[in-house]
């Protein structure tokens, strides 16, 4: 039995409509048929890690394509959201109550929607019963970590071993102005005419425009459909919802292994403008290049926006340049309002990645002989203690140094639009961080150019108000 009802919309869209929720059951879409009975159960504990964990990302993947990154609001909207899943005599059912309204038409869930939301529920039971407990995956451990990422995409069915080298990470803000995003859809269009498939976020913003842009160009060239991967984790989903457009959606347990997924399955990167979250994945990405075991592999790196954002690389490549030096800003390429060059270089450095992992016989799938450390590994809670004891300081290895700076901005980001950062911070005051003088120096100047170039925006499009009070030196 469906049923609808509306009442006035909250501060959650940036304009006013009515929520509309709905209540219906649903079967699950793709590989994804039966579970366990336990499973079952443990799915359907609300009050448990993985029941809570479920219905956050169940509540965010609904909620694709519509307006809106807040996390905290989007909860409050449907506080009375449920879901439960069923055994029945032909597999699973999935039962919905008080569900937004804007995944279905005419009462029946939008297809892509009922895809996303079997993948959620595919990765968190796979996670929680399938790798956590599992002594195989010894996640203490680099090497454990890494075959648990494997092993979650491939149970994803992520991992295609009859595909080319061909899958290229964007990475860029989820909250950007026109102009930069009909730039992303341009690169994504010039990808999608060379054949190359597209993975982000899966958020909107700079994360759907070269999906978008990839579709039109796969469409000319009749490569259709083509392959749109989605990488997010429970601590990000509320706040970038699954747009329409991702085919394959993965939820990993946590920031790092997120992280680690782009490297490990892209062949490239492209990075456009972004805030705190983009600075945190152009450190993660330098600080595991930097690493000596990886000097002589290629892997395609291009920082590239319209002409109206050359300012925000050149603050980027400053900052690069005075806390990792040379080394790093050599790792990568900035290439601006020139998309056709984009892919170009795209295309080029990938042929370069195809033949290295020939001749070094490593798999075109998955990049397994990246070596990435433990620092960039091992998931980081940005609680206030967390954040003033880290060390910044050029006394610090280079790829060290560039770890602390990642988790810098990964506190920053969850301080920003993750709800127990939000929450943390409402209760505590501001994140300080310290340091060295010159790279506070340094850090102080790129997020107060992200502040007036409105690139840290806070849900709602409220004034921004620090979530961080960078003090200096210790």
């Amino acid at each position: 039995m469906r049923t609808y009802t509306n009442e006035p919309k909250s501060t959650y869209s940036n304009e006013p409509q009515l929520i509309s929720k709905v209540s219906t059951s649903v079967y699950p879409a793709g590989a994804l048929n039966m579970l366990s009975q336990a499973e079952v159960a443990r799915l359907s504990d609300a009050t448990s890690e993985i029941g809570a964990t479920l219905r956050r990302c169940a509540l965010a993947v609904l909620n694709s394509g519509l307006q809106g990154d807040d996390a905290e609001q989007l909860m409050a909207d449907y506080h009375d959201f449920k879901i439960e899943i069923h055994q029945v005599n032909r597999g699973m059912r999935i039962d919905l109550e008080n569900a937004p309204g804007g995944a279905f038409v005419d009462g029946k869930m939008i297809k892509g929607i009922r895809e996303l939301l079997s993948s959620v529920i595919r990765d968190i039971i796979y996670f929680h019963t399938e790798v956590k407990p599992n002594p195989y995956f010894d996640l203490a451990t680099s090497d454990g970590i890494t075959s648990a990422v494997f092993d979650i995409l491939r149970n994803a069915h992520a991992l295609d071993a009859q595909r080319e080298p061909q899958l290229v990470v964007c990475w860029g803000g989820h909250s950007i102005g026109r102009e930069e995003y009909e730039y992303t859809k341009e690169v994504g269009y010039q990808l999608g005419l060379r054949g190359l498939d597209i993975c982000t976020g899966c958020g909107p913003g700079a994360m759907k425009g070269p999906m978008k842009g990839a579709t039109i160009g796969h469409s000319k060239q009749r490569t259709l459909p083509g392959c749109y991967v989605g990488l997010s984790e429970p601590g990000i989903i509320a706040a970038e919802s699954p747009n329409p457009i991702v085919n394959q959606l993965v939820i990993m347990p946590d920031i790092e292994k997120r992280l680690e997924s782009f490297i490990r399955l892209g062949h490239g990167v492209v990075v456009f403008p972004g805030g705190a979250g983009t600075a945190e994945e152009i450190l993660y990405i330098l600080g595991v290049l930097l690493h000596p075991d990886n000097q002589s592999m290629p892997f395609p790196l291009i920082f590239t926006g319209p002409e109206s954002a050359k300012s925000y690389f050149e603050q980027i490549d400053a900052f690069i340049g005075l806390t990792l030096g040379p080394e790093a800003q050599n790792l990568y390429t900035i290439i601006v309002d020139d998309a056709p060059a984009v892919a170009r270089a795209m295309q080029d450095g990938i042929e370069q990645v195809r033949d290295w992992r020939i001749e070094t016989n490593d798999a075109f799938y998955y990049n397994w002989l990246l070596k990435i450390d433990p620092e960039f590994q091992n998931p980081f809670e940005p609680t206030h203690e967390a954040m003033a004891g880290l060390e910044i300081s050029k006394d610090l290895p280079i790829h060290q140094r560039a770890a602390n700076l990642r988790r810098v901005f990964s506190g920053i980001v969850a301080g920003n639009v993750k709800p127990s950062g939000v929450a943390a911070v409402r209760e505590h005051g501001p994140f300080e961080i310290c340091g060295e003088s010159g790279i506070m120096e340094a850090l102080d100047e790129l997020l107060a150019a992200f502040v007036k170039d409105h690139r840290m925006k806070l849900p709602g499009g409220a004034a921004y108000e620090p979530c961080y009070r960078v003090v200096g030196s210790r």
